[in-house]
C-alpha cells in the first residue's frame, strides 16, 4: 500500500476571491482533478512552470488549506475525514519544508527555540529534553551545537534553510512535502541543501514531495517526477522516462530550457 494516495484532488478559488494578490474573476482551478501515489522511503519530484499548482498541491496534502474536492489517504486514514486529536497525531508525521529559509523562521525567536517550537506543542518535554534534541536536530543538519543560542538573521541563507529542515525533522515526521527548498539560495549552497536531503532520507527513513521548477534538481533527487501544467498533473513516470522520453510536449519544452539534461 502507498504511504499517501491522492485521488481527483481539486481547489478552485470562487470568483472574486483574492488569489496571490489578484482576483479570480472566473474561479481559477489551481489544482484541477488530480491523482497520484507516493511510496514509503520515495522521492516524487513535482516540478512545473510558475504558477502551475504545484505549492497549492503540496499545502492541500498537508490541510494547510482545504481542498474543493477529492480525497487523500495517508498510510491507510483518510486525511480529509480527520480532524481533532486524530489528524494532530497525523499532522506529527507530514512535515513541510518551505521556500524562503529568510521569512518562515520567526526572527523574535532563538535557534533553539523555533527547532523545538513543535516538540512543545505536540509533547510533553522538560527544558533538558528539548536542549539534547534540538542539539541532535543541528548535528543531524550540519550545525554546530553554539548556533542555538542565536537568532536566525545572524546565519546565511542556506544555514537558515538547514535550520528550516531542523524544525522539519523535531517530530521524527515520515513524509516531508520541500516546497521549492534551494530556489531562494545560489546554485552551490543548493547543491549543498539537496546532498542534505538526501542524506536525511536515508538516515530518517523519510518520504518527499520534492517540489521544484529545475529539471536538473529534480532529476538528481526524485525517483518518478510528475508534471504539472495549470493545474492539471500531465505526465508522471520514472525520472529516467521523463527527462529521456517523455510523453508530453510541455515536458519536453521544460527539458529544453535546461539542456544539460537532454544528454
Amino acid at each position: 500500500m502507498p504511504l499517501l494516495t491522492v485521488h481527483s484532488l481539486t481547489k478552485i478559488y470562487p470568483r472574486g476571491q483574492t488569489v496571490l494578490g489578484g482576483a479570480a474573476r472566473d474561479g481559477l482551478r489551481a489544482v484541477d482533478d488530480v491523482s497520484f501515489d507516493i511510496e514509503a522511503g520515495e522521492t516524487l519530484g513535482l516540478v512545473g512552470e510558475s504558477g502551475s499548482g504545484k505549492s497549492t498541491l503540496g499545502r492541500l496534502i498537508l490541510r494547510l488549506i482545504e481542498p474543493t474536492s477529492g480525497s487523500i489517504q495517508y498510510a491507510g486514514q483518510d486525511l480529509l475525514a480527520t480532524s481533532g486529536s486524530d489528524l494532530r497525531k497525523l499532522r506529527r508525521e507530514m512535515q513541510i519544508i518551505f521556500q524562503d529559509p529568510f521569512g518562515s523562521l520567526d526572527p523574535r525567536y532563538r535557534v533553539q527555540d523555533v527547532v523545538t517550537e513543535p516538540l512543545v506543542i505536540h509533547e510533553k518535554a522538560t527544558r533538558e529534553d528539548l536542549r539534547r534534541r534540538a542539539a541532535e536536530l543541528m548535528r543531524a543538519v550540519g550545525l554546530d551545537e553554539s548556533a542555538l543560542a542565536r537568532y536566525p538573521h545572524e546565519f546565511s541563507g542556506g544555514q537558515r534553510q538547514r535550520i528550516g529542515i531542523a524544525r522539519a525533522l523535531a517530530l521524527r515526521p515520515r513524509f516531508i512535502v520541500a516546497d521549492e527548498p534551494v530556489s531562494a539560495l545560489d546554485v552551490s549552497v543548493g547543491a549543498q541543501i539537496v546532498n542534505l536531503l538526501q542524506k536525511l532520507q536515508k538516515e530518517f527513513g523519510l518520504t518527499y514531495l520534492f517540489i521544484s521548477h529545475s529539471m536538473p534538481v529534480v532529476r538528481y533527487l526524485a525517483t518518478r517526477i510528475a508534471v504539472m501544467q495549470r493545474g492539471k498533473l500531465v505526465e508522471i513516470g520514472s525520472t529516467e522516462q521523463i527527462t529521456s522520453a517523455p510523453a508530453q510536449e510541455y515536458t519536453r519544452s521544460l527539458l529544453a530550457a535546461t539542456p544539460e539534461l537532454r544528454s
